[in-house]
């Protein structure tokens, strides 16, 4: 079957944990942040506030409080991708934010992938406390909620691709219960 770049990136995107001391070129950056924002929102509400961390002295902190962030020590850069759930009355922005949210991180690290970068997703919310960490470390204002942090970076080596088609996963049409 012919692919086009969209699939060839989707399909090579991998999650990468090491870096290279390099820093990454601000118009890659701002490109990374228009994809994000290019992503579709519930009623394109777009919920999200994009915290881009390159000061050495946070992304440490960050990494030092976030258990499953440690890439951050050598990643010059973390995109934090946070819900604005600031409008109590706004039920789509309260009840949609994480999906939201979640359409632009994969566009952030597809993006990321196809500049030549690598990146790895590291959940804050539902953790609270890794929230907390976010929030305290970035000085985020109340109803600012980190979803997650994003390390981006040159890769430090190749990791393998990852193959995850499993066609046990696909239903259909609908659910049909067999009994033995």
């Amino acid at each position: 079957m012919e692919t086009n770049k969209v699939i060839e990136s989707i399909f090579t995107r991998k999650s990468v944990r090491k870096f290279i001391n390099k820093p990454i070129e601000k118009d890659k950056i701002e490109l990374i942040l228009r994809a994000g924002m290019a992503a579709p929102s519930a009623r394109n509400r777009q919920p999200w506030k994009f915290f881009a961390v390159d000061d050495r002295k946070l992304l440490d902190e960050l990494a030092e409080g976030l258990p499953y962030a440690k890439m951050l020590f050598n990643a010059p850069l973390c995109i934090v991708v946070c819900g604005d759930i600031r409008d109590k009355d706004d039920l789509t922005a309260q009840t949609f934010w994480v999906q939201d949210c979640s359409a632009a991180v994969e566009n952030i690290l597809l993006s990321a992938h196809s500049l030549g970068l690598g990146a790895v997703w590291t959940a804050c919310y539902p953790k609270m406390d890794r929230a907390e960490t976010a929030r305290k470390v970035l000085n985020m204002p109340d109803g600012i909620m980190p979803l997650c942090v994003i390390p981006i970076g040159y890769a430090d080596g190749d990791s393998p691709v990852i193959e995850k088609w499993n066609s046990d996963n696909i239903i259909w049409n609908k659910y049909i219960t067999v009994t033995k």
